[in-house]
């Protein structure tokens, strides 16, 4: 752990997560009164990294009085489970969007890793007798009566000296960043910043002040390119069915699934989509459709649009649905989780159809490093999943537009907004070519010194 160094004479800042890499985003914020933790993600990707779940965190967390979400995904709400388990009984604030989604996407996050223990069990390829998940339902269970819906955009008071503003961001439903104000001072947490032109979502807001920013840097060393999303799409299933194969999209079942089921329901609507089955198969990308027509007034559809993209789309219902569709070899388009291939449905179909070379993989998504996604982006001729490795003969196609994260123009104009010169700048949540591009960047075009904080850093 570094030496404390204090950003200021009431505040102390604890680098927990996100901190040299994408995932596991937590940073527990000390003043005078209260201890403050925003977000609570998982890390995810390389086993180094993973293994990190499983440690203490390096602070007393029963001592910590709330959780501010800034939206829903694993690597931001994650790790909730495990906090609750180490002590913390205080409440977790989020927008009404975010808490809904996060109590789906814990479900389904215990459910994945019992599963996973239970058959590491059976098939008896873990080094640990008795194989535990890192957390399960019951634990869930525990964490979810500590959920407390917010408002968005309306300052919200701790005590007289903390209050808290949520204001949306796009990337996905009910995804904001943070305003802390604390003595005066604005510290502000970005969250994951969406892209301004979205299919489903209104563009992002923007902060007009910081004293401290927490700005993340997913996409900080690179452009989205500029492609014809519709062109691409269709030029990739005539490549697919012509030699009969299938097309198979793993994909976060949060906004990305939506986002793709929207694309295909309007390629459909215009006679474009060639004549095949497409499939949904995501238990929790079906129970967060239900999210979206619950909080219709934070999207660009209507209710009578989201019903009518369902429609046009099969939501597959049960597991002995999902078989049925896998011994079936005719050619088809399923929308899977997850989005990385670290688990859920998807896993099932590559079983089967990962080998052959009339199979088409479209990654839709930011693939984090150590995760199969990125495997095979980057050329993996095999596999590991399920105890067993699988060959890679599937054709590997790439979506860069789709990314629910702002690319560097993107984060660029949402900082241009800021009236002041923040007194210290930390880039967050970004591999280390990306956060240092970042870096660079902010102090060619603003002139900001910026900070680059390393796990468990202190400020």
């Amino acid at each position: 752990m570094s030496e404390s160094t204090k950003i200021s004479n009431t505040i102390n800042i604890h680098f927990l997560g996100a901190a040299g890499c994408v995932t596991g985003s937590k940073f527990l914020i000390e003043t005078l009164e209260h201890k403050i933790l925003v977000d609570c993600g998982l890390f995810q990707g390389i086993k180094k990294r993973r293994m990190l779940n499983w440690d203490h965190l390096p602070v007393d967390v029963s001592k910590i009085d709330v959780v501010l979400l800034t939206h829903a995904h694993l690597d931001h709400t994650g790790y909730l489970p495990r906090l609750v388990k180490a002590g913390f009984r205080g409440e977790i604030w989020g927008t009404a969007p975010t808490m809904d989604i996060a109590e789906i996407i814990l479900k389904d996050s215990a459910k994945i890793q019992m599963e996973k223990a239970k058959h590491a069990r059976i098939k008896g390829y873990s080094k640990h007798d008795i194989p535990k998940p890192l957390y399960d339902l019951s634990d869930v269970m525990k964490t979810t009566p500590l959920f407390r819906d917010k408002p968005n955009n309306q300052w919200l008071s701790l005590s007289d000296n903390i209050r808290i503003r949520f204001r949306l961001n796009g990337h996905i439903l009910g995804s904001c960043f943070i305003e802390l104000d604390v003595d005066g001072k604005r510290l502000v947490f970005s969250g994951d910043i969406g892209q301004e032109e979205d299919f489903l979502l209104p563009a992002p807001n923007c902060p007009q002040k910081a004293d401290y920013l927490f700005i993340e840097s997913t996409y900080g060393d690179r452009l989205h390119p500029q492609e014809d999303l519709e062109e691409k799409l269709l030029s990739i299933m005539d490549a697919t069915f012509s030699k009969g194969g299938s097309l198979f999209v793993p994909s976060f079942a949060v906004e990305r699934t939506q986002v793709l089921m929207y694309l295909m329901w309007q390629m459909k609507k215009q006679g474009k989509l060639p004549n095949v089955p497409i499939y949904m198969d995501s238990p929790m990308g079906s129970d967060v459709l239900g999210v979206f027509q619950r909080f219709n007034s934070y999207l660009k559809l209507s209710n009578a649009e989201c019903y009518e993209m369902c429609q046009a789309i099969h939501l597959v219902e049960s597991v002995e649905e999902t078989y049925r569709i896998i011994h079936d070899s005719a050619p088809k388009i399923v929308i899977a989780g997850s989005g990385m291939l670290s688990g859920g449905r998807i896993l099932d179909y590559m079983a089967t159809y990962l080998s052959k070379p009339e199979t088409t993989i479209l990654l839709a998504g930011f693939q984090a490093e150590g995760t199969r996604g990125r495997q095979l982006l980057e050329g993996a001729h095999e596999l590991k999943f399920f105890g067993h490795y699988f060959p890679v003969r599937a054709r590997v196609e790439q979506i860069k537009t789709l990314s629910a994260h702002a690319d560097q123009t993107g984060l660029l104009k949402w900082l241009s907004h800021l009236e002041n010169c923040p007194r210290r700048v930390f880039i967050t949540h970004g591999e280390p070519h990306a956060a240092d591009a970042l870096r660079v960047k902010l102090k060619d075009c603003f002139g900001w010194n910026c900070t680059i904080p390393e796990l468990y850093q202190i400020e």
